[in-house]
């Protein structure tokens, strides 16, 4: 069963042959100021549900396989980031700064239903953003669930400082982006470009489950034919006000709710894994943390649910 539901009300129930028996699964949008957040909310409607996020160019569908593991009568809101998936782009002469608007949005989100002690789950970009919050509104928090990262990119401020100009004209570039540049695919041909850019952690087929959200039949004026890439050119060069280590440590200090971080082995190959290990062991000083490592490529909750589903459970119900 699948419904449809628009500025957050309930508009009616769709079959769905692929859901196991029991699950559920509703499309909605939230108002925000620049047009609609879409997503997916699985399981009962009356009770607040953990916040799924995803990973950055990705969309919700990164939790089709996960979501349908879990226990029924577990509710969880899986949203597609601003530019990602169904979800409205920003408008012209806007920037995403992607680690930072998603706590804004996240903010939003809540405020929007009034929840209090929230739940949230991250993969890649999106355990960073369940972090940041964390770390930002500690109180409001109850646990969160990182898969496969423990912060927000870090990058050396050299790094930083040498790239902006780079990504300040890309961005501009991208924005002025006229729709007969738009590049236009067969469906196959935009399979194989959508799996050769994942480097294998994702799999020819669950390629296909993200591009249920990811890709859209070219429109008719545009006089091309096949598919393009829903989400917004601007993404790509969203780069801008990264972390420095240092600044990584503080947030960490500030996490005090139950954390479950989730490394998958290869996973993401990170530049400084140090990095990653020390964000963990500086939450340690206020939060109880589990830290679990798994098999599995960096998008192992699409890859192999499989590895992962228990331990996710056992957390929940621990708490």
């Amino acid at each position: 069963m699948e419904a449809i539901i628009f500025g957050s009300y309930f508009l009616g129930w769709t079959k769905s042959a692929d859901l196991p028996l029991g699950v559920i699964v509703e499309e909605i949008e939230i108002p925000v100021p620049w047009g609609h957040v879409a997503g997916r909310w699985w399981g009962p409607r009356d009770k607040q549900p953990m916040i799924a996020i995803h990973g950055w160019q990705d969309n919700a569908g990164t939790w089709d396989n996960l979501i349908p593991q879990l226990p029924t009568n577990l509710a969880v809101l899986c949203i597609d980031l601003p530019g990602h998936g169904l979800s409205s782009s920003y408008p012209t002469g806007m920037i995403y700064y992607i680690f930072w608007d998603g706590i804004i949005l996240l903010r939003r989100i809540v405020k929007h239903f009034g929840w209090s002690k929230i739940t949230l789950m991250g993969h890649s970009l999106g355990g960073a953003l369940s972090f940041m919050y964390a770390a930002s509104f500690p109180d409001d928090v109850d646990k969160i669930i990182c898969i496969d990262i423990a912060s927000p990119a870090v990058r050396a401020p050299e790094h930083m400082v040498k790239h902006t100009a780079i990504l300040i004209d890309k961005n501009l570039e991208y924005e002025n982006l006229s729709e007969d540049k738009i590049p236009c695919y067969e469906y196959e041909e935009m399979i194989d470009i959508v799996c050769e850019a994942y480097k294998g952690s994702v799999s020819r087929e669950n390629c296909k489950v993200l591009m249920k959200r990811g890709m859209a039949p070219t429109p008719a004026h545009m006089k091309k034919k096949g598919y393009y890439f829903k989400r917004d050119p601007r993404l790509k060069v969203a780069g801008l006000a990264m972390m420095s280590i240092e600044t990584a440590l503080e947030y960490a200090k500030k996490v005090t709710c139950k954390v479950l971080n989730i490394r998958a082995i290869p996973g993401q190959k990170w530049e400084r894994l140090d990095y990653y290990l020390d964000v963990v062991e500086k939450m340690k000083q206020r939060a109880e943390v589990q830290y679990v490592e798994v098999e599995g490529t960096h998008h192992v909750q699409l890859n192999a649910p499989q590895n992962i589903v228990s331990i996710i459970e056992d957390f929940l119900e621990l708490y």
